[in-house]
């Protein structure tokens, strides 16, 4: 997306994040893949080029079935009342976010991980792009099954991205050429295909991205025509949105408004062409001091323009651009949102994750994600600024939208559960006590983050949620702060449309620490929505494992034929308490006559696919069949059988296929059993099933270790480090010439007195066997008393490629870490150094991507570093098969060389095939 320099804005407003990296065209989605674990069998969300699509097939693809969302588009989501005075009521909002830091490597259904992009603000925006693609990895990226559940579950529907790069980052015109193939009855069969992928993942539609200069006014045409194509043949709901880039001369030229030079792109006639127009971010401009250029005008005219086509503005989503500094830019919101006006057209946000990507923890994250939503004062019903404040400023998106809600049925449940943790509880038992995160489990959120009132002394309490403590899931609802006798806090948290039937009945689950304080139930009806009823339960009862959560319900039989407008909780205490704390386990609106049967027990289990590390990790792919009874289930249940019976919770997921990521072995287990429990959707387990499979042999230790230096001075002190395998119980080296001569440390220090070139053995045993390895490795001579340097510093450098001036080989040797050389294509790629003359050579030291800020996912998997005298005859001094650092250093036996080497077999932990090397470092006597 193309940014332009503005007049009144900040310069940066427009450069894009980290762009030192941006040439090779990282505009993607994804999580990096673990080098050195087992994960053979790991299914990954997909990603393509259009020629490749058209080889896929569900049939072919065995990561297919794990990509398919399992939760349909909840259509009925309303609007209600609103909180806040100055949101308008017509707007819309897109977001186009990357769920992932790349595009390659994205797992299909969570991961390990607790800080990952769990976004939760679904009430604020009513589509979502997932932004991905890159000229490295694949152009064209369906959203992952996670982020179809949780924004189906919030009734927002979600696009996957078709994405043709400008050429500056690695962009062809033959893949918009492809992208364009045509049978000769007329049909696309890269539509047929979208199409297909969109019905299979159960997925809404595409957001098509077409940047790639060169185009011809019969490239734009059958653009159209393709945009046209997918219109009359995809399936009813789907959708196509395009962005404000290609016009119909053919060239890529940014309208920032509807113009008569890309409506041919939104409406042709009666035909409508694409659904909505995502309006590149230049609509903000206007060069009041010279007049060189005017985009304010054009958009203003836009409204007008969509009349004109029969359309509404409201299928315009003008673009502001939060990716490189979030709500610390400014835009022109005067513009699009007049006082006292309707909106111009509806707002379309690029890159909120923005809030996620430049957070170092998941709190700060948090914390940057309520800005950005509720405003500054972090409450959505009060968005209102100082006197004098700039209004370009950021104000929060729900100081212009007004917030919706899916919560429109006759059944709600929630436990606060954010779709990540640090633990996973189960009716109040913690049956995982590790990291992890998944989207598609996800409940449905509080609308209002967070309005806290307080109607007698002190400060409201305050609202959070709370990853130590959970009833079900990972998180739960936290309030905190001092409480005060004969004063309340009334937290409002949930819009509604529910209608209230003679079955109806609301319930709490919750734990505290105060014995004089209340927690009541609020309720608010759509005939007075501001007023709230405060609900008490008659009795509470202990529950959870350890009997440490109460449990109430109330009956709304005589409110019978009303509807609940609003949720909410009211604490207060009976005695002042400095440091109350309430957690909300669970909150529900449901039917006392409604018994969800607890479902039967899932039909042919089985592990079909699994992959081994070390004899010692070990992870599976499992499938089974929906229980026969056709029972209604929310869930599956994922646990591993410890051998002492313990069950611990892999995971859960709505599909009937789950992969389990890498387990370790316990102890000498010689098989593991795999249970699924079926849940239904009041959380209740169903009965169980099992499979197991068998471990490999236990095996004996692999031998291995690393120095720290191996060319010394007479005296100095060498750091071994032991890289043996897992499995070694104890430790046995040699070092001959050194003090100590031998040690049974795991990592000893060792120093060497008198010159020499010496030995090292490290015998690595456990009861199975033992390994033995032995390195010619250790030079001591007097000629490294003045140090050793980087020989690599400044010499000169070629490669297989590169894809531009700026990030050309000399870049790799220049000792900045800010610059690097980049080489893109399918490789493999090689970077050589001429070190000028022949020299000893001890250590290569080499930084990857994330030693210059990008992603660990892009750090080099696997290389070798090879050294000749000649340039001919090269010979290999280093082999990494699985590298996952961003700074990697591999001392080696003092070698002669003038010529290095860096040969890419894998660029990347996933599959992005672009290298980037941010310095190369040769290191040895000059």
């Amino acid at each position: 997306m193309k940014r332009i320099k503005p007049d009144y804005y900040a310069r940066t407003q427009w450069k894009r994040r980290m762009a030192a990296w941006m040439s090779t065209a990282l505009l993607a989605a994804s999580l990096t893949g673990f080098a050195g674990e087992a994960e053979a069998a790991q299914p990954h969300s997909s990603y393509w080029y259009p020629n490749t699509l058209l080889e896929w097939s569900p049939s072919k693809d065995k990561d297919a079935r794990f990509n398919r969302g399992t939760v349909k588009l909840e259509d009925e989501r309303i609007q209600g009342s609103k909180v806040n005075g100055n949101a308008k009521e017509e707007v819309k909002v897109l977001s186009i976010a990357s769920m992932y830091p790349s595009t390659s490597g994205a797992p299909s259904q969570g991961s390990e991980k607790f800080h990952t992009y769990t976004f939760s603000n679904w009430q604020y925006i009513d589509k979502l792009v997932m932004w991905g693609g890159s000229a490295g990895e694949g152009l064209i990226v369906p959203p992952s099954s996670d982020v179809i559940d949780a924004a189906h579950k919030n009734g927002v529907p979600v696009f996957g991205t078709v994405f043709l790069p400008q050429t500056e980052h690695g962009g062809k015109i033959q893949w918009l050429h492809d992208l364009l193939k045509q049978r000769e009855d007329g049909s696309f069969p890269v539509a047929d295909k979208l199409i297909e992928v969109a019905t299979y993942y159960g997925f809404d539609g595409w957001f098509i991205n077409q940047e790639t200069q060169g185009g011809t006014p019969e490239d734009a045409a059958k653009m159209a025509e393709f945009l046209t194509y997918l219109q009359q043949h995809q399936a009813p709901g789907m959708e196509v949105i395009w962005y404000d880039s290609m016009i119909e001369e053919g060239p890529v030229k940014w309208q920032g408004a509807l113009t008569d030079k890309n409506e041919m792109f939104f409406q042709k006639g009666n035909q409508r062409v694409s659904d909505n127009m995502f309006i590149d971010f230049r609509w903000q401009f206007k060069d009041e001091k010279n007049g060189q250029y005017d985009y304010i005008t054009p958009f203003l005219n836009s409204p007008a323009k969509a009349a004109e086509l029969g359309r509404s503005p409201y299928d315009l989503y003008a673009g502001i651009d939060v990716e490189a500094k979030g709500y610390e830019g400014r835009f022109n919101w005067p513009v699009l949102f007049p006082d006292g006006k309707k909106a111009t057209t509806s707002l379309g946000i690029y890159r909120p994750d923005w809030a996620y990507n430049s957070s170092e923890t998941h709190e700060e994250y948090m914390n940057k994600e309520q800005i950005f939503w509720a405003g500054p004062g972090m409450n959505p019903a009060n968005t209102s600024q100082p006197a004098g404040t700039d209004p370009l400023a950021w104000r929060g998106i729900a100081h212009d939208v007004v917030a919706k809600t899916v919560l429109t049925d006759s059944e709600f449940v929630t436990h606060f559960n954010t779709g990540n943790g640090h633990l996973f509880a189960v009716d109040g038992k913690v049956v995982r006590s590790r990291d992890w995160s998944n989207r598609s489990l996800q409940d449905i959120l509080p609308t209002w983050r967070w309005i806290a009132e307080t109607d007698g002394k002190g400060e409201a309490l305050k609202p959070g949620f709370d990853f130590g403590k959970s009833y079900y899931g990972g998180s739960s609802l936290q309030v905190a702060g001092a409480v005060n006798k004969g004063s309340s806090t009334h937290l409002k948290l949930y819009k509604a449309n529910i209608p209230v039937e003679a079955t109806t009945e609301v319930s709490l689950v919750y734990a505290d620490n105060a014995k004089d304080a209340k927690v009541k139930i609020g309720l608010a009806f759509s005939d007075a929505p501001e007023r709230y009823e405060f609900f008490e339960p008659g009795q509470w009862t202990a529950t959870g494992a350890n009997q440490d959560w109460k449990q109430g319900s109330v009956k709304l039989n005589k409110y019978k034929g009303r509807t609940i407008a609003g949720i909410s909780l009211q604490f207060e205490s009976a005695a002042d308490q400095a440091d109350y704390r309430a957690n909300i386990g669970r909150l529900a609106v449901t039917q006392v006559n409604d018994k969800a049967k607890k479902p039967h027990a899932v039909t042919d289990l089985k592990v079909i696919e699994n992959d081994f590390r070390d004899g010692i990790y070990g992870d599976a792919r499992l499938s089974w069949e929906a229980p026969k009874q056709k029972e209604d289930v929310l869930y599956y249940q994922v646990y591993r059988v410890h051998p002492d019976g313990k069950h611990e919770l892999m995971g859960m997921t709505g599909n009937t296929v789950y992969y389990v990521p890498e387990m370790k072995r316990s102890l000498k287990e010689e098989a593991t059993k795999m249970v699924v429990i079926p849940v239904n959707r009041h959380y209740q387990q169903g009965k169980a099933a099992s499979a197991s499979f068998d471990w490999p042999e236990y095996p004996k230790p692999t031998a291995a270790f690393k120095a720290d230096k191996t060319l010394i001075a007479p005296g100095e002190t060498v750091q071994f480090t032991d890289l043996s395998s897992e499995v070694t119980e104890s430790w046995s080296w040699s070092f001959p010439g050194g003090q100590p001569a031998s040690s049974t440390d795991q990592h000893p220090k060792v120093t060497y007195p008198e010159e020499g070139t010496y030995e090292v053995t490290l015998t690595a045993k456990n009861s199975v066997g033992e390994d033995r390895i032995q390195k010619k490795l250790i030079t001591v001579t007097r000629e490294a008393e003045n140090g050793v340097g980087n020989l690599a510093l400044g010499k000169s450098a070629s490669a297989s490629s590169f894809v531009n001036e700026k990030e050309a080989p000399p870049f790799a040797v220049d000792g900045n870490a800010a610059t690097k050389w980049c080489a893109v294509g399918d490789g493999p790629h090689w970077l050589t150094v001429d070190l000028g003359a022949e020299h000893k050579v001890s250590e290569f030291v080499i930084k990857h991507a994330e030693a210059g800020g990008e992603p660990a996912a892009f750090n080099t998997r696997a290389f070798s570093i090879q050294v000749s005298s000649d340039g001919k005859e090269w010979k290999d001094a280093v082999s990494i098969k699985d590298n996952t650092q961003g700074i990697s250093s591999h001392a080696i036996e003092l070698t002669s060389a003038r010529y290095v080497r860096l040969q890419i077999e894998k660029a990347t932990q996933g599959g992005d095939t672009a290298a980037r090397i941010y310095d190369v470092e040769v290191l040895g006597l000059k």
